[in-house]
């Protein structure tokens, strides 16, 4: 009779040449006949390829389908809890030293309560993470560096060009230009967030029939502005070319650096709204109420408050436990011990979380201190580099004091 052997294999890429971990077996020996189902569990099955190498023992063998399908996680979870819940409960039944357990939630509750500072200062370590003045000093400048309006090249053209067009023309030219408004309130998303890249090459087309010779003469312009667009057109041309060109190297760097710092602020975001509800339902497990006034005991800046509060936090997840021993309810004693575990587990990840946070924020200080080095300095206009440095030295400066204020802070 036919037997085979299926290996199950996953890989997060789908090369035959990607490393593939084995997952499972499905051996079948000869001697059995029909329909054979087998199920094998794969997490995250979304996210993964499936692999099946497949050798057949004397015959073929025909594969029916393969169903990928979500298992009821909460059905998975229960039985799993089951299972723990009676293994806990044969040791509770073989320990009795009534003593021994009652100190043992003593020092679970004094844990529990400790989870709290821990949650408190990371609180506050999100709220502050980028309310440094010197970071957002160092990104007003990396703003300015990537402004056109900055640049007293990019300014002079604008000035040349006024001078050979119509009052409609400039109208025209003066609301093109609107959106770089003032230089000191110009945020990153006027400059990097799509006005440039719509700015650029209309610009670049009404520059050039400006100095058209058949636009400038119907403008009624003087002899002289006349002879000076008809001998500077095309540099003047050739200079916002390049201009602009240059400008674009330095909008990439700054588009990437927007990205990056976007996605840390998202990532803070969540961060600090999932360990709020992560600090309230801490608080409620151990019979707090989920008020304003509980909350800002915890976070207060008073530390006689919070231990205060950490003591009744510990008596209460104590006596909980103790009040279970006492009845003989040994099964939602295990399920209380359980969920407490699970609380002080969870505010482990929050840690977890934070040092991911802290690992991108120092990738992107190394980021923003490459993209300010002299050697990125994209212009070949001696004024437009030496403007391009001096803003540039500030940037620097704000970003190595926001730099040391972070490192003091979070490592």
């Amino acid at each position: 009779m036919t037997g085979y052997r299926i290996q199950v294999q996953v890989s997060d890429l789908p090369s035959i040449n990607a490393l593939w971990q084995p997952l499972a077996l499905i051996e079948h020996s000869g001697g059995e006949q029909g329909y054979k189902a087998h199920r094998v569990s794969i997490d995250d099955p979304a996210k993964r390829y499936l692999r099946l190498d497949i050798e057949a023992i004397n015959g073929v063998i025909d594969i029916d389908d393969v169903q990928v399908e979500r298992i009821l996680l909460a059905t998975a979870l229960q039985k799993n809890e089951q299972r723990i819940v009676s293994g806990i409960l044969d040791k509770l039944r073989q320990d009795q030293n009534i003593a021994l357990q009652a100190e043992s939630f003593r020092t679970l509750g004094v844990n529990y309560a400790a989870q709290l500072d821990i949650q408190r200062q990371y609180l506050e370590y999100a709220n502050a993470l980028y309310s440094g003045n010197a970071m957002v000093l160092a990104g007003a400048e990396r703003n300015r560096m990537a402004n056109p309006m900055a640049y007293a090249s990019f300014r002079n053209i604008i000035s040349d060009t006024k001078r050979v067009t119509t009052p409609l023309q400039q109208a025209r030219l003066s609301s093109m230009l609107k959106p770089f408004g003032d230089l000191a309130a110009a945020t990153l998303n006027v400059v990097s967030g799509g006005t440039y890249a719509a700015f650029a090459e209309p610009f670049k087309s009404f520059l050039a029939s400006s100095f058209d010779k058949s636009s400038y003469s119907d403008a009624g312009l003087s002899r002289a502005d006349r002879k000076f667009a008809e001998q500077n057109g095309l540099k003047i041309y050739q200079d916002a070319e390049r201009f602009l060109a240059e400008l674009e190297k330095e909008l990439l760097q700054v588009a990437a650096l927007e990205a990056d710092l976007l996605n840390i602020q998202k990532n803070i975001d969540i961060f600090r709204r999932d360990l709020d509800k992560q600090l309230r339902n801490t608080l409620q497990h151990a019979s707090m109420a989920r008020s304003q006034e509980t909350i800002s005991r915890a976070l207060s800046k008073d530390d006689a408050i919070r231990q205060q509060l950490m003591q009744e936090v510990a008596g209460n997840i104590s006596l909980k436990a103790n009040s279970y021993l006492t009845e003989g309810n040994n099964t939602e004693l295990v399920r209380f011990v359980l969920k407490t575990s699970e609380q002080l587990e969870q505010t482990q990840s929050y840690r977890d979380q934070f040092n991911l946070i802290t690992s991108a924020m120092l990738t992107y200080y190394d980021r923003f201190e490459r993209s300010v080095h002299s050697n990125q300095n994209p212009f070949t206009d001696n004024g437009d580099k030496q403007l391009w440095e001096n803003h540039a030295q500030k940037a620097r400066l704000y970003l190595q004091q926001s730099k040391e204020a972070f490192q003091r802070a979070y490592l």
